[in-house]
């Protein structure tokens, strides 16, 4: 009875929202398998509350656990985070500074949490730059979590879109002067082995937060056909439930990747 005195409206929110947490249970199809993230606005949210900068770097820290737990839960297996891009070395040195020991730092403190939840750690980009005490660490966590299957984390650190594809062209010229493949019959396939998410799916959603609507340089092959969700939620900000309205607006959408839905026009 209680049900039925709710006004329209009421009514709707509550059936509405009852449709979204199904959707979301963990295992739905629907969801995507790779969920993108580029994680903006740390600066700002440390401005608007007259904090360093470094503070909001070590708040938005603080989200990245949340949020691959979240898709854990869900079921989603890969997990993409842009942390640190090629252009980013441009910073002042004292940040750069701050977020290369704040990387290291994090990555011991959180591995062996991540460890546990069968979570495996991956990184994209180039080890050009970075410190040899880093790139050891990152050595040893991706083979301290190399067998688990739950959920691969990507972190993209030292990374560029554009880099990523010249490194993979290099690659495929070295194996063409081997003769260990023929460029004439080159396929779509096998350069994408060639990159540094080989043998990952290409994400479905790719979300920035902050307000910002770019992809600055990121999974510039990998994203041709995914859906691109914009929030203006500032990286710090943005927790499990900003990740699961992305969530319900991505399945919402219909995916045709260039062709025609069934009964619909184009």
């Amino acid at each position: 009875m209680a049900l039925y005195s709710l006004s329209p409206k009421g009514l709707w929110h509550r059936l509405k929202t009852a449709s979204q947490a199904q959707s979301l249970e963990p295992g739905n199809p629907a969801l995507p398998k790779h969920v993108a993230l580029i994680m903006d606005g740390n600066g700002r949210w440390a401005r608007k509350r007259n904090l360093p900068r470094t503070s909001g770097h070590e708040a938005g820290l603080q989200k990245v656990r949340e949020i691959a737990e979240e898709c854990g839960r869900l079921g989603i297996p890969y997990l993409t985070l842009y942390a640190f891009s090629t252009e980013n070395w441009k910073r002042p040195k004292a940040e750069v500074s701050f977020l290369m020991n704040l990387f290291y730092d994090s990555l011991k403190d959180v591995t062996t949490t991540l460890d546990e939840q069968e979570v495996r750690i991956d990184f994209l980009g180039i080890p050009d730059g970075l410190s040899p005490k880093l790139l050891n660490l990152i050595k040893e966590v991706q083979a301290q979590t190399a067998a688990h299957s739950r959920l691969t984390l990507n972190l993209a650190i030292n990374y560029g879109g554009r880099n990523e594809i010249l490194h993979a062209a290099k690659e495929l010229m070295r194996a063409a002067a081997r003769q260990e493949m023929d460029p004439e019959v080159l396929t779509e396939k096998q350069f994408a082995a060639y990159l540094f998410t080989a043998g990952q799916p290409d994400p479905d959603l790719l979300i920035r937060t902050s307000g910002e609507q770019r992809i600055s340089n990121f999974l510039l092959w990998q994203t041709a056909y995914t859906e691109l969700y914009f929030t203006d939620t500032l990286w710090p900000d943005f927790g499990p439930a900003e990740l699961r309205a992305a969530l319900v607006a991505y399945m919402k959408r219909s995916r045709r990747f260039g062709g025609i839905k069934k009964g619909r026009g184009k």
